[in-house]
């Protein structure tokens, strides 16, 4: 990815990471080593996995037992890294008494901007995520699916070239999860790279220009939409096919749950 003057813009490398929860735990990833593609990349795997785990190392929010997290030569625990690399949990709260503008600026202030540049911003990330009509809405009187818009509004506000989803459409309807997948698409440009862990995969795995498998913290497969699929055997139905890729790369029996 190039930025505006053509260089090359940096990308979030996970070194050889291991993580445990707890020292007598077992490892949720061993010595995991994944560079984030340029684009939108789906994030694929069984519940337990390891993805909301890798995102969280990815964003700088926790930090590796073993390995390193950098973007170029920034490590993770540099707040330079935390200002170009946003991560999007799966539960958004609304902040009790605040617009969605409000909010959204409080966490760009949050980040180390001004207060002034955080509340211009704001507008800006709202725009964004066509939420300019809701700015001066209590967040309370949000629906779930712009509460989640204002989350990806909060992660872009402070300007940030990469931008991590962990499970951002569960729990949404149809319609809903039409609308966020549209808004990703259009966010992952050649200035923003999105990478997004989803159970969605029939959605998802034809729109993505990457998918990666993760299973019990080992990549499975890590390239293009197109190769992902043509893992499902010779014959399956169209309809069918991202699900049978899927299957074929995590070894889960046909019928289990896709999450």
């Amino acid at each position: 990815m190039l930025t505006e003057s053509g260089s090359v813009m940096p990308t979030v490398e996970l070194d050889s990471v291991s993580y445990s929860y707890g020292r007598s735990r077992p490892a949720v990833l061993n010595s995991l080593s994944y560079s984030v593609p340029d684009g939108f990349t789906v994030l694929l795997g069984p519940n337990g996995a390891g993805k909301s785990t890798a995102l969280r190392l990815a964003c700088g929010l926790n930090q590796p037992r073993t390995g390193a997290v950098r973007l170029g030569e920034l490590p993770s625990h540099d707040r330079r890294f935390l200002r170009r690399v946003a991560w999007m949990p799966q539960q958004i709260t609304a902040m009790t008494g605040l617009t969605a503008r409000e909010q959204v600026a409080y966490t760009g202030w949050l980040k180390g901007m001004s207060r002034s540049s955080a509340w211009e911003a704001a507008a800006t990330a709202l725009a964004k995520v066509q939420l300019r009509d809701q700015s001066d809405v209590k967040t309370r009187h949000l629906s779930g699916g712009q509460l989640r818009r204002v989350g990806v509004a909060s992660a872009l506000v402070h300007g940030a070239g990469t931008l991590l989803l962990d499970e951002p459409t569960a729990g949404m309807d149809p319609t809903q999860r039409r609308v966020f997948r549209d808004l990703v698409l259009r966010l992952a440009t050649d200035d923003v790279r999105v990478l997004m862990s989803t159970h969605d995969i029939a959605d998802l795995a034809d729109e993505a220009n990457h998918v990666t498998v993760l299973v019990n913290g080992r990549i499975t497969y890590n390239g293009s939409a197109d190769g992902f699929l043509a893992h499902a055997p010779e014959g399956s139905s169209e309809a069918r096919r991202a699900e049978f890729a899927y299957t074929a790369l995590t070894g889960s029996a046909e019928g289990t749950p896709l999450l």
